[in-house]
């Protein structure tokens, strides 16, 4: 799963995140998140406001709480509002909700806040609910039966109940609806919507906007039929005042500051799919090969659609939303093939499928020429020229290089990862500048650093000039200047050659480390 760009998300531990299973960030400055993981557990990790995080504990976490009251239960899905309040939903339709309940936004016929995720029953009890959305402080909930149902604040009727007396507990919407099958719902930030199993749309609650599309801005109170002549539409998608409905043709109705449905993107080809969330004002499409995104894209306005390097929607949100939440949870997606990055790690050193063997201290590391050529520019020449290594299955490496140094220098090839301890590294970086490997040097550098010492500073600013690694020489000097009584009695400044230390005494003089 790719949450890279998800800041909430930045100390999770790689093995964590491999087992994620559905992922998802919300709360007013995307400071929440929420996970479920392949084993069916849920965490959440966050500022907690309201208690959102479902746990007993009203405290904030930068690393996963366990929610043990949503584990093994096969959540399918979340939705979350503003307050924020949370809603789940689990494969045999029950749903569950926690947080911010100022409103009676989650369906338990009270007002009190819950931090513990409570079962919401009511209206829902017997139904097998399948989807859930949230506006701003109100919920809806569609069941496997095409009924939608409704709870929350209601002052510009979201709810869809006639009135503007807030629902304490599911009710179903059935004006104008009736007997028809809904299969999608969403949610503005105060304004409802429903799709139905042939294409039409109803929509009801804030118009100040003409957000629903009726061509007026008068509040709805209950369901109205949104005019589309001749489209079927098969998704809706709500921003804070804005609307998106995508057709079956891939065409995009937007309506902001528009009070009927207005085709845009005209021209970006087939759109599969669109986002919005009830929190802002951007807005993000995808054909089957690129990404769009408009609107309010980090405070600029953007009038029209911009195709973006992003491969998914959610990267539209991660990076240009604000707040930087999740239009709809992140799905893992399950593969039983290799993507091409675990194939390349797995590669590494197989004597099975290489052509190619180094022997290092008697040991042999197996290797590919295709792989190595293509990485390294020293290889290409290598394995391409007149060189007598082309023609050979073996190759002895130089005995003065160590079998660890060579084999974490050709699995770093292959993984662009480096496996070795700091103290190793500077054998390393002698190797990554014989091999004229630049980013392979300076991540060496970073790698040594951590490994600095009163006994080793004068012998890795000696190296460091030797191998014109210019970063790691300047923080090896500033460590000797700040420390250079004790570094001047150690072994390895006395083993400095006599330029080296004349040298670095006139580079200590010029920064003050002989005024006293």
């Amino acid at each position: 799963m790719e949450l890279k760009n998800w800041t909430v998300f930045g100390l999770l531990d790689q093995d964590f995140v491999a087992n994620i299973k559905l992922a998802c960030v919300f709360g007013n400055l995307g400071h929440e998140a929420i996970i479920v993981t392949k084993s069916d557990d849920v965490f959440s990790l966050g500022s907690n406001s309201a208690g959102c995080l479902g746990v007993e504990s009203l405290s904030s976490s930068l690393t996963p709480m366990k929610v043990e009251a949503l584990c093994q239960k096969t959540i399918k899905g979340f939705s979350y509002g503003a307050g924020p309040h949370v809603i789940a939903f689990t494969q045999d339709g029950s749903v569950y909700a926690f947080g911010h309940n100022g409103f009676c936004q989650l369906g338990l016929g009270t007002s009190c806040q819950t931090h513990v995720p409570a079962l919401v029953c009511g209206g829902l009890t017997g139904k097998k609910v399948i989807e859930v959305a949230c506006g701003s402080h109100h919920t809806l909930a569609l069941t496997s039966d095409g009924e939608v149902y409704a709870f929350g604040q209601n002052n510009s009727g979201q709810v869809g109940c006639g009135s503007t007396a807030n629902q304490p507990t599911p009710r179903r919407v059935s004006a104008v609806i009736g007997s028809t099958k809904i299969v999608s719902i969403a949610c503005g930030q105060t304004s409802s919507f429903a799709v139905s199993d042939t294409g039409e749309v109803y929509g009801w609650g804030y118009n100040g906007n003409g957000q629903l599309g009726i061509g007026n801005t008068v509040n709805q109170y209950n369901p109205t039929k949104i005019m589309l002549f001749g489209v079927f539409i098969t998704k809706v998608s709500c921003g804070t005042a804005h609307t998106l409905a995508l057709s079956d043709e891939g065409g995009t109705g937007h309506k902001s500051n528009l009070t009927s449905p207005t085709r845009v993107a005209t021209d970006l080809g087939r759109i599969v799919d669109i986002a919005a969330v009830h929190y802002g004002h951007i807005s993000a499409a995808e054909t089957h090969t690129k990404v769009f995104m408009w609107g309010q894209c980090r405070g600029q306005a953007v009038v029209s659609p911009v195709e973006t390097l992003f491969k998914s929607m959610h990267d539209v949100f991660a990076c240009y939303s604000t707040p930087p939440v999740t239009y709809k949870p992140i799905e893992a997606k399950q593969y039983d093939d290799l993507s091409i990055v675990d194939a390349l790690k797995l590669a590494f050193d197989d004597p099975k499928t290489s052509d190619i063997q180094f022997v290092v201290e008697a040991k042999t590391i197996n290797a590919h020429k295709a792989i190595l050529r293509i990485r390294s520019d020293h290889f290409r020449c290598m394995f391409t020229g007149k060189w007598e290594e082309n023609q050979e299955d073996v190759i002895n490496v130089d005995p003065d290089i160590r079998y660890v140094v060579f084999r974490a220098f050709l699995q770093y090839l292959y993984t662009d990862s480096i496996d070795l301890s700091p103290e190793d590294a500077v054998d390393l970086l002698k190797l990554a500048n014989y091999y004229c490997e630049s980013r392979l040097r300076n991540e060496c550098e970073t790698l040594i650093k951590q490994s600095i010492t009163i006994d080793n500073a004068a012998r890795l600013y000696a190296s460091a000039i030797s191998y014109n690694a210019k970063e790691l020489e300047e923080f090896s000097f500033q460590y000797m200047l700040h420390h250079l009584t004790a570094v001047v009695q150690s072994d390895s400044f006395q083993d400095l050659d006599g330029d080296t230390i004349r040298n670095l005494m006139i580079q200590l003089a010029k920064n003050g480390a002989f005024r006293y």
